[in-house]
């Protein structure tokens, strides 16, 4: 049985060689795996954390327009792409040996966002090509008592802001969606 969740994203990019110069430094780095499409049908190159059986994987394609992405303009579109680290160490670790060392713009420095999940860790950088917006993140399987305690002193500090809500956090977020119609 398949699991859900996102099979793949696939973005045109402005200089296809300098794009996959860049996104082989930055995914090679995080230990993912790469394969291309040998120009069969048309040109592309993957990258995926799980090989032979991706679960899901990003891609690249050359662009037919000539224009930057400007993530501050927050155009129609994908707003970021958000990458699972394994630890905060890795977090630190990215930002350091490869954010910093290679110049890449960093939106946002490595720290804990409470306000997410409890323990969630993430810094936020842009593809100095094309713009594309990304962020490495950590959450943790098993939050510390001071992650459960930042949490839920953030969110205390919500529910306090929105008297409309109920019932709690959780439920106020929830939404149902529509199921499948039969018939």
């Amino acid at each position: 049985m398949r699991w859900r969740g996102v099979n793949h994203v696939e973005f045109s990019v402005l200089d296809y060689e300098r794009s996959v110069a860049f996104y082989d430094g930055m995914f090679g780095w995080l230990g993912y795996k790469s394969f291309w499409t040998l120009d069969i049908g048309y040109r592309s190159t993957y990258y995926m954390a799980r090989f032979p059986m991706p679960h899901s994987y990003i891609g690249i394609q050359p662009a037919k327009s000539s224009y930057k992405l400007d993530h501050q303009a927050r155009a129609t579109g994908i707003h970021h792409i958000a990458l699972w680290a394994k630890s905060r160490r890795e977090v630190d670790l990215f930002y350091h040996d490869f954010l910093q060392a290679n110049a890449i713009p960093i939106s946002d420095q490595p720290v804990e966002y409470p306000v997410y999940a409890p323990g969630y860790y993430a810094v936020f950088f842009e593809d100095p090509i094309n713009g594309i917006h990304w962020e490495l993140a950590h959450i943790p399987r098993i939050p510390s008592w001071g992650a459960w305690r930042r949490f839920r002193q953030v969110m205390d500090e919500q529910i306090a802001l929105h008297p409309q809500w109920k019932k709690s956090f959780m439920n106020a977020a929830m939404r149902k969606l529509p199921g499948r119609r039969h018939g």
